[in-house]
């Protein structure tokens, strides 16, 4: 999908290993994450397995070759009524992109798929004091207060 300000959204398939590559390599850099995101990344048959799965969902942001923004998010499949919801897990885009919309458009992208999935809401989280990531949010959708906790595994 070509935007305005010349960036392509793509959906991120397992036949696009070296653009899976580039946006955990994006969004390593961008979070200043770089060793979480390169250190000790996934073998080629888990990021296929991942990538091909009914679940996942990677977009790259592009200009050209170069992977500008991205995000990576889950679908969960709900046992109360027949739908499922879409969990960003991941959004970023490269600092010398921002502001250019590239969010906004991964997350209207993201709404279209989610829509033909039969989802029923996206949610994401932003931590406090994370400004531009709240008022993105704040004005794409609705704000809930919630604790979030990190449970251990053994």
């Amino acid at each position: 999908m070509k935007h305005a300000a010349e960036f392509e959204i793509k959906a991120v398939s397992s036949q696009d290993m070296a653009l899976m590559n580039g946006l955990l390599s994006m969004l390593g850099e961008a979070f200043d994450e770089v060793d979480t995101y390169s250190r000790a990344r996934p073998g080629r048959a888990y990021m296929q397995r991942l990538l091909d799965s009914d679940t996942f969902i990677a977009l790259a942001a592009l200009k050209g070759s170069e992977v500008v923004g991205g995000l990576a998010a889950y679908e969960l499949i709900k046992f109360e009524q027949e739908r499922s919801e879409i969990y960003i897990y991941d959004l970023a885009v490269a600092e010398a992109h921002r502001r250019e919309g590239i969010a906004t458009a991964l997350i209207e992208h993201l709404k279209t798929i989610a829509a033909q999935r039969g989802a029923y809401v996206i949610y994401v989280q932003a931590d406090l004091g994370d400004a531009p990531a709240i008022a993105l949010y704040s004005k794409l959708g609705m704000r809930e207060d919630v604790l979030h906790f990190d449970i251990e595994v053994p």
